[in-house]
């Protein structure tokens, strides 16, 4: 099993599919963080109701709410160094991004019903070239999401695995334990 492979796998097992079909999974001003490190890899995969980063969860209706799915979409696709800082010292570079919200892609995409909910997936890569210089990074969706309440945090790295939860206006997450 390749690296990336094993990676995906770790988060898988950080975000349980049980939690995602559980009530109340959804939750409005709350999203999931995880939060991988394997080598120089530093991994983080975002689940987001889409109320939490724009206030509705259906496709944009008017010119203003296009604009502001258009630049959501900008943000986290091109931004996410700005987003996730880790230690300057470890020297980590964004090196793949993925950003998926099937209701504010072009036409034709799936999506949700009136009463259903959409979220947003996000998956980030980073290289780190001093990976033992990562011991913490700051999240800094609270600044950029004023609907954020709070964020779900697991990690999973060298030293073990751990769950927190960081309420506004916190935004700090010691990677070494």
């Amino acid at each position: 099993m390749n690296r990336h492979a094993r990676i995906l796998l770790l988060i898988a097992t950080l975000v349980p599919a049980a939690a995602a079909a559980a009530p109340g999974a959804h939750q409005h001003g709350a999203v999931r963080l995880a939060v991988a490190i394997d080598g120089n890899e530093l991994s983080l995969q975002l689940e987001a109701p889409l109320d939490s980063l724009l206030g509705f969860e259906r496709a944009p209706r008017n010119d203003a709410e296009r604009r502001a799915a258009s630049d959501l979409l900008k943000q986290l696709r091109s931004g996410p160094a700005t987003l996730f800082k880790a230690d300057p010292a470890a020297q980590c570079v964004l090196v793949k991004a993925e950003v998926q919200a099937a209701v504010l892609e072009p036409a034709g995409q799936a999506a949700p019903k009136d009463d259903e909910h959409a979220d947003l997936d996000a998956s980030y890569t980073f290289q780190c070239a001093q990976p033992g210089q990562l011991r913490a990074m700051d999240v800094v969706l609270f600044d950029a999401f004023k609907r954020l309440r709070r964020i779900d945090v697991q990690v999973a790295g060298p030293k073990g695995q751990r769950k927190l939860t960081l309420d506004r206006p916190a935004r700090r997450i010691e990677l070494q334990r």
